[in-house]
């Protein structure tokens, strides 16, 4: 998969961030010391998701233990180290930006170092954040805790409102993408699990696209997340973050992104973002999810108030 060198088309060109919102947030994020998959990853949505209000924090490092041959975040052995005081600092953090931010995405590294991989951790920090800013909504995105049910369920019991595990890419490519502690299976059985405990929490999933993945192989994709209940499916274009990882196979057009954002609500999803900039915690799903979420919310606090 090192492919040619493959020019990016003008429609993945963005502008540079800005904004009142977006400065305030990246200085408060800088003064409290709080990593963001936003600037990790690279992201390029950083200045819209930002000035809309809208942060994904990336808790327990900025070091993975597995080494995707996509992914730009640092890969390495963190030997355990983790800050107890982070959730606290996770919470109280938010909730000091009052009203800049009404939607707030957690997610972490890989912690395969840690004796449950992190989960309580994981599931205290959005208990705390729950606590401290109730009016906030909180999507986490997940590792795959190796399909542990005990850990998965750890943090289903933290209670988010939206549940995100990607799958990453078609399950051909899964090896020579993930790490080879990922797996297919191994995270179709993540969403699955969020499910079979709580099926009141919304799951969602994420694929790139320009990996080498055939129109048989995504389509075989949706349908199986579709047979484990996923709810809410995003899809993007894989972007090359440095040199020595994967090379772009294929630039997918706005025209066949919308042909798949079309095929899968035509599959049942609840919601599709799909676009070439497209990421898994990208806003554009956000303000659906909002409606959705808070819609179901006073559903059932007019049928409690019914029921007495």
């Amino acid at each position: 998969m090192t492919g040619t060198h493959l020019k990016k088309p003008d429609w993945l060109k963005v502008k540079a961030p800005g904004g009142e919102n977006y400065f305030h947030i990246k200085t408060m994020m800088t003064d409290l010391k709080l990593a963001t998959v936003c600037q990790e990853a690279r992201c390029p949505n950083i200045g819209e998701c930002w000035s809309g209000g809208t942060a994904t924090i990336m808790i327990m490092g900025d070091t993975c233990t597995r080494g995707c041959k996509f992914c730009h975040v640092k890969t390495g052995n963190p030997k355990g180290a983790l800050d107890p005081a982070e959730p606290e600092k996770v919470a109280f953090s938010i909730s000091q930006m009052g009203d800049q931010i009404h939607y707030i995405v957690i997610t972490s590294v890989d912690r395969d170092d840690l004796p449950d991989q992190g989960s309580a951790h994981f599931a205290r920090t959005v208990r705390t954040l729950k606590l401290h800013s109730p009016q906030i909504l909180v999507e986490i995105l997940t590792p795959d805790f190796r399909g542990e049910d005990s850990c998965i369920d750890t943090v289903i019991d933290s209670n988010p409102d939206v549940f995100a595990h990607n799958v990453e890419t078609v399950r051909r490519l899964q090896k020579e993408v993930r790490d080879h502690r990922a797996g297919y299976e191994q995270s179709l059985k993540v969403l699955k699990r969020v499910k079979i405990k709580n099926p009141d929490i919304y799951t969602k999933t994420s694929l790139m696209l320009g990996l080498g993945e055939t129109k048989e192989e995504i389509l075989e994709c949706l349908m199986d997340l579709r047979s484990n209940e996923c709810d809410v499916v995003t899809f993007g274009q894989y972007l090359q973050p440095t040199p020595k990882h994967l090379a772009v196979q294929k630039f997918y057009s706005p025209d066949e992104f919308l042909y798949w954002k079309q095929k899968a609500e035509s599959l049942g999803f609840l919601y599709v973002a799909s676009g070439p900039l497209v990421r898994s915690s990208y806003r554009a799903g956000e303000y659906f999810m909002q409606g959705v979420i808070e819609k179901r919310k006073k559903e059932k606090l007019n049928a409690n108030c019914e029921a007495t």
